[in-house]
């Protein structure tokens, strides 16, 4: 169903073309939308034209017709005005408002389809049929992409995003209060790095029309409409693995969460045991500030001691000796590979860890 709202700005609209008078009432004769409040009270004779057989009927000097959505009367328009014309006129405006009707069902039977394919609420063989109906076609490559602000989903995010992103080939729509979701074709994009680029767009889109904080996740690139709810699932993953271990990205893509995806999917038992086995009784957060700041700038360099003492702007001496220190303290080297993994993973678990106390 058509909003009140939409209503009125269509018909204030057509008035500052047409130059007539519009009011639309519903089949009991009760105000819908107006552009004047001249006419009075036409309940009574309302009513009596929505009993008549006519389409089309000229009473006391206004002309009334009848807006049908696909047979079922839906609406009464009344048109008044000065000229010769106000009967074509109203005619063509009935028309215009009848096939807004027809739009807007549309896209709300396709937005209901595409929700519920999300969420998995289709069976196989409906979700074909149903694809068929609204004219969408099954075997287009897709990605499903979620849109999240730092504020939670403004009011006004989901129809702004409408406006930019959607089209005959892209579906906009939300299936909580937080986030909006983007089925995107990417038939035309053949690097993964295009539709990174998009969704940076994306932002900056949505950010210059006042949204902040926007991030976007998205899953893997799927050939048919049935996988949809599959990279659906993987961007919602993408999202929550993006917050916990790559905070600093606005665009966060499945494919490339690596390890931290495994360690998302941990059960908080098996990661407290796996850091009392490497860490003893110590918590990561016990290092001072510098022994941190050099495992990290150690893990970025690619464990090359080095590169890591000319960043740090410290002695390479300097550099082994806190080395040491780190492996006398954990037992833990990190100029060996094995141990160095083994002590990424443990402050990926950590992080993990502490991210899944925040929200609990």
């Amino acid at each position: 169903m058509i909003s009140n709202q939409i209503l009125q700005n269509t018909i204030d609209g057509l008035k500052n073309i047409a130059h007539v008078e519009l009011y639309v009432l519903d089949i009991d004769g009760k105000e819908v939308a107006a552009t004047s409040q001249e006419i009075g009270n036409v309940a009574a004779v309302a009513r009596d034209f929505v009993k008549s057989p006519a389409d089309s009927q000229e009473i006391q000097g206004y002309q009334y017709f009848k807006i049908y959505d696909e047979q079922q009367l839906e609406y009464i328009l009344i048109c008044t005005g000065t000229g010769e014309n106000i009967y074509m006129l109203g005619k063509m405006i009935a028309y215009q408002i009848q096939s807004l009707l027809v739009a807007y069902k549309e896209r709300f039977d396709k937005d209901n389809f595409i929700k519920n394919l999300l969420l998995d609420n289709l069976l196989l063989v409906d979700i074909y049929s149903r694809a068929k109906k609204l004219h969408i076609q099954s075997d287009a490559k897709r990605i499903a992409m979620i849109v999240e602000t730092s504020s939670g989903r403004d009011s006004n995010a989901l129809e702004l995003a409408r406006t930019h992103f959607g089209n005959a080939n892209d579906f906009v729509t939300e299936v909580d209060e937080d986030n909006i979701i983007i089925v995107k074709d990417v038939n035309d994009y053949t690097k993964p790095s295009d539709i990174s680029k998009i969704a940076e767009e994306m932002i900056a889109t949505l950010t210059k029309d006042g949204l902040t904080g926007v991030r976007i996740a998205y899953g893997t690139v799927v050939g048919e409409i049935k996988e949809v709810s599959r990279s659906y699932k993987e961007a919602k993953m993408a999202l929550d693995v993006g917050k916990i271990f790559f905070d600093e990205r606005k665009v966060i893509c499945y494919s490339e969460l690596g390890i931290g995806r495994l360690i998302y999917q941990l059960p908080i038992p098996l990661c407290k045991m796996f850091i009392k086995e490497i860490f003893g009784g110590r918590n990561p957060d016990d290092f001072d500030q510098e022994t941190l700041t050099t495992i990290d700038k150690f893990f970025e360099n690619s464990l090359n001691v080095s590169e890591t003492s000319r960043q740090l702007f410290i002695h390479r001496n300097t550099l082994v000796y806190r080395l040491d220190k780190l492996q006398k303290s954990t037992g833990l080297d990190l100029r060996v590979f094995d141990d160095a993994i083994t002590f990424k993973i443990a402050l990926m678990v950590v992080r993990y860890m502490k991210y899944m106390d925040r929200i609990s």
